[in-house]
């Protein structure tokens, strides 16, 4: 699956740097296999990067960060190797509107 498609890449663009305290969460992606979820708000294609917040990666480690795409999109995650999915069903959201049990 792609992850970054061109209709992102545009949002992405129109959006610019959201350097604010509620950044609007535009793409989400999450592990099929494991409890591992990013908000996307932010993507950097002159390194193919993202800037999110990652959720479930580690117990009692949830943060913001980034993360290159073709990291995540070459891992592959126990038990059953399934790849790393876009939530296709995804509607932006401001990120203080997400509840963490719903990441």
């Amino acid at each position: 699956m792609e992850l970054i498609t061109e209709e992102l890449k545009t949002r992405f663009k129109e959006m610019g740097q959201q350097d604010k305290p509620d950044p609007l969460v535009i793409a989400k992606f999450f592990n099929p296999s494991g409890s591992a979820t990013w908000c996307v708000t932010e993507y950097l294609p002159e390194d193919n990067i993202c800037f999110e917040y990652v959720s479930g990666l580690v117990p009692g480690s949830d943060e913001w960060g980034y993360f290159s795409i073709e990291e995540l999109q070459s891992l592959r995650c126990p038990p059953y190797g399934l790849r790393i999915e876009r939530d296709l069903h995804f509607t932006e959201i401001f990120f203080s509107q997400l509840k963490t049990n719903e990441l």
